[in-house]
Order: C-alpha cells, then structure tokens, then sequence
C-alpha cells in the first residue's frame, strides 16, 4: 500500500505538546507506600511497591510496578499518552493478579497538578458487572506524588479504595 508524502510525514513527526511533557514529570524510580481494600467489606491493607517509569520519545511513559499483594508477587504495567486529536490524556493498565486490561481516558485539572483517569472494568464484587472507575494522579512536588483509585458504586458515589503516596528514589 502506497501512502503520499504527507501522510508518511504525519505518522512519523510528532509535535510534543505541553501534556506530554507533564507526562516526563512521572519518569524516575518511585518506592510507594499504598493502602487499599482488597475485598468490600475487609480491613484495608498496608503495601510498599517499587515502580519504575520510563520515557518513549517523550511522548509516552510505560511504568511497571512491582511489589506484594495477599497473593503474593504481583507486576504492574502502566502505559499514559496525549492524544492531541481528542485533546485527552489516553493509556492502558494491566497487572499479573488479574486478566482485565484497563483503557484509561483523562484530563487534567484546572491547577495542572492532578490528573483524573476514567476506566471501566469489573466490578470488585465480583458479580459480574462492569464498574466505573477513577485513577486521580496527584502531583504534590517533583519528588512526591499520591495516586488515588475510586469506584462508583450502585448509588452513584465514589468510593475510594486505594491510595498510594509514591517517593522519588532517582
């Protein structure tokens, strides 16, 4: 298949915008300390993970996680984006403890610290449905950020059940 000049330019020039470079805000080593609820209607737990977060042209950060879960072992990967077309922030969450990938859609806030992305995936009752879900990115300093995950229950609020406050290391 043949493609013009013009459109070879397009696919391969890419412009960073403003929210990409947001984005290299995350590159580095991070420790976090997290707190979540496991199952509804448990104690919440108390983790440290390490995660690491690289850059792809600048125009994309991957982040793998790593730490434990009741379990055992677990592995995170994250993948955040622009996409200057639907003028949103665009990436993908997938983990070892579960077969969903989450599709993340987002913008960010009016102060330009917090970003809120929406997902959708099942729900933690394990009933069979698909919930709405929030992961709301936080960015307190250059070496300290808090990510918060929330769930939008039957009732219509959110309900939040994990929050990590990741730590610089490099």
């Amino acid at each position: 298949m043949e493609t013009s000049k013009t459109e070879q330019e397009m696919c391969m020039k890419v412009e960073p915008q403003a929210e990409h470079q947001w984005l290299q805000k995350l590159a580095g080593t991070w420790t976090s300390e997290c707190e979540a609820m496991m199952e509804p209607g448990k104690p919440s737990e108390k983790v440290t993970w390490t995660e690491t977060v690289r850059s792809l042209g600048g125009i994309w950060i991957i982040a793998e996680g790593q730490g434990e879960t009741p379990g055992g072992n677990a592995t995170t990967m994250m993948t955040l984006g622009y996409d200057p077309q639907k003028k949103r922030f665009v990436g993908t969450f997938v983990a070892s403890m579960m077969t969903n990938m989450f599709v993340y859609e987002g913008a960010l806030d009016s102060t330009g610290k917090v970003l809120r992305l929406d997902t959708e995936g099942p729900s933690m009752t394990g009933d069979g449905k698909i919930a709405k879900y929030q992961d709301i990115m936080e960015i307190k300093s250059d070496d300290h950020r808090v990510l918060t995950s929330q769930i939008l229950t039957d009732d219509g609020n959110w309900v939040k059940f994990m929050e990590a406050n990741y730590r610089r290391t490099k």
